[in-house]
């Protein structure tokens, strides 16, 4: 895709003619990676005892996601952390008791498919997993759809400035200067997902969890200067 050139008009200056065109370009990709954050959070009257239930229900979440393919490097741990719940007197008669721990182990799962997102959301849950703190798409080739982009907005430019030439009575001459603008490139697009979303009331998954990622856009624009060659008269 591309979208429109602009054509600009250069004040009066000394010199040869010019004319100065700009171009962009637009390609759509598909994204290609997906990053996932998964998490397990378990309660107990001790400290020991919540982090005990949330390692065991953690490391079955683990092999699960490992059991869908996915490699031990593509899985790291996001954050930890034991925190006391404290109950407190409403009258302020009496000194806050501490009645249990809160214990919260996140992974961050990086997929090299997209396809894997929705089957390894799936096994997580089904291993124990109660949190799914967000979701996001990217792409790993955005660098070769920038230089297809970048291509497509020279060709535009340049294909105004023939037709800018020719409609001014001469042509287009060589090429004096080209400049890149900035680019779009396409940028994690995330999704967020409250913890017990995809369970019903009994706690078991009926339906794999739907996942679409869409496509993402990279643009690129140019800004080429060219002489202008004037018609010779009869």
């Amino acid at each position: 895709v591309v979208s429109h050139g602009v054509l600009s008009q250069e004040p009066v200056r000394s010199g040869p003619p010019t004319v100065v065109t700009t171009g962009q370009g637009e390609v759509r990709v598909a994204p290609d990676r997906a990053t996932v954050s998964i998490g397990v959070q378990t309660r107990a009257v001790s400290a020991a005892d919540a982090s005990a239930e949330n390692s065991r229900k953690q490391r079955q979440v683990i092999e699960a996601i490992r059991a869908k393919g996915v490699e031990a490097d593509q899985i790291s741990t996001a954050g930890f952390s034991v925190q006391p719940e404290t109950q407190y007197d409403r009258q302020a008669q009496a000194a806050p008791v501490t009645t249990g721990y809160l214990v919260s182990n996140q992974v961050t799962v990086d997929l090299r498919r997209t396809d894997l997102v929705g089957p390894v959301i799936d096994a997580a849950l089904s291993s124990g997993a109660n949190q799914v703190r967000s979701l996001s798409f990217s792409v790993s080739n955005a660098d070769s759809a920038r230089r297809v982009a970048l291509a497509m907005a020279v060709a535009r430019a340049k294909g105004d400035a023939e037709t800018a030439a020719r409609a001014a009575g001469g042509s287009l001459g060589p090429l004096i200067e080209l400049q890149a603008g900035s680019f779009e490139m396409p940028v994690p697009r995330a999704m967020y997902a409250p913890a017990q979303v995809y369970f019903e009331a009994t706690g078991v998954q009926e339906e794999t969890v739907p996942v679409e990622p869409g496509v993402q856009t990279v643009r690129a624009s140019v800004t080429v200067r060219w002489q202008y060659r004037v018609a010779s008269r009869p």
